[in-house]
């Protein structure tokens, strides 16, 4: 196998402050009203016919979350409120969640899907642990609390994948926990069983397919090590995304596989569309694994992974809007998707705040 370290360019970019645009929570705030954040855009106008949904909400969560950590982002605060508002509603009484809310406030299914709950977990195990105040931190644990008998039961990877990275956060909240830190390496066997049942020699991986979001699975593979100690967790975490990297890094630039076809054992990837969550999940891996071994080459690929939605990509074209504080919703063969919607825009802000934390330290 090609090893990440040919791929990745021998002298990274350091980023400074400097490097980073302004902060500009305009398009976030334009996409957000009384109710939640509304999912799509036409350009930078929210697209109203297309409502909301529970994923949108539970990385907006997420992101205002971070953003409060510094003072200078309070006015943030009240759009916290707002997500997790949208969360508690989207909650059914049995403690699964609906995703998807028309414009006109109906929400018809039974439940959503298993990777959008595993989202929300995730968000809510950051609110709890991070929370600007304690009652927020507890309604957060309350919805949590609803929730958490159904993660033993997912049998999505991402979904498994994302509850993992929340349930760690709040085993941080309330160290010690050993009932969750017993879910949790419940589930981290269910992702190293996947990953034996589809390794070879020639594909490290946890499916047969490369597709989408797909750092969050190494990542929390790094999660479970941090509140386990199991150093299994920590080989397979780093192996799987050294095969990841070979497969998306080329001479330094980010080339996330795209969605028209993605990356089957043994074929090609294919080469776009590429998304923005993908870029995100490579920040958010880089961000655990350089806080778990401080080695400094975590640092410089965070930076190449988050330069992708600056222009540093196949295409040479920047995704960010600085005019607006919106981001493409994808990076196509002919160019960028204009549409600047709630998954692209929060993804670029999730990896701005991540980047920018790492520089402060």
């Amino acid at each position: 196998m090609e090893t990440a370290e040919v791929l990745v360019h021998s002298n990274p970019r350091v980023l400074k402050n400097k490097d980073l645009p302004q902060f500009n929570f305009s398009h976030i705030k334009s996409l957000t009203d009384d109710t939640g954040i509304i999912q799509h855009a036409i350009f930078n106008i929210p697209n109203r016919k297309e409502g909301y949904c529970i994923d949108d909400n539970a990385r907006a969560l997420l992101l205002a979350v971070w953003a409060c950590k510094d003072k200078q982002h309070s006015s943030v605060l009240p759009l916290l409120q707002v997500y997790l508002s949208f969360i508690h509603y989207m909650q059914t009484e049995n403690g699964e969640f609906k995703n998807f809310m028309s414009y006109t406030k109906e929400a018809y299914e039974e439940r959503g899907s298993e990777d959008s709950f595993g989202r929300t977990i995730m968000a809510l195990g950051f609110l709890v642990n991070e929370a600007p105040s304690h009652l927020l931190s507890k309604t957060g644990a309350d919805i949590f609390a609803k929730a958490y008998r159904h993660i033993d039961q997912l049998v999505s990877i991402r979904g498994i994948a994302n509850s993992i990275v929340g349930v760690c956060q709040y085993i941080k909240y309330n160290y010690p926990d050993d009932v969750k830190r017993d879910l949790v390496i419940k589930l981290a066997d269910k992702m190293v069983g996947m990953y034996e049942a589809n390794k070879d020699s020639k594909w490290h991986w946890f499916e047969p397919v490369l597709t989408y979001d797909n750092a969050i699975l190494p990542l929390a593979l790094l999660n479970a090590y941090e509140v386990s100690s199991d150093e299994n967790y920590l080989n397979i975490a780093l192996e799987a995304m050294c095969f990841l990297e070979s497969k998306v890094f080329h001479y330094g630039v980010l080339s996330p596989i795209g969605n028209q076809g993605w990356l089957r054992r043994g074929s090609a990837a294919a080469r776009f569309d590429q998304q923005g969550i993908d870029a995100m999940a490579m920040v958010l891996f880089y961000q655990q694994a350089f806080r778990i071994t401080r080695n400094k080459k975590y640092l410089s690929r965070m930076y190449q992974s988050y330069l992708w939605f600056l222009g540093t990509n196949d295409l040479g074209v920047a995704l960010y809007d600085p005019s607006t504080g919106g981001c493409a919703d994808g990076l196509h063969s002919e160019g960028i998707n204009l549409n600047q919607g709630a998954e692209s825009t929060l993804a670029y802000w999730i990896s701005h705040m991540v980047v920018a934390a790492a520089i402060a330290e």
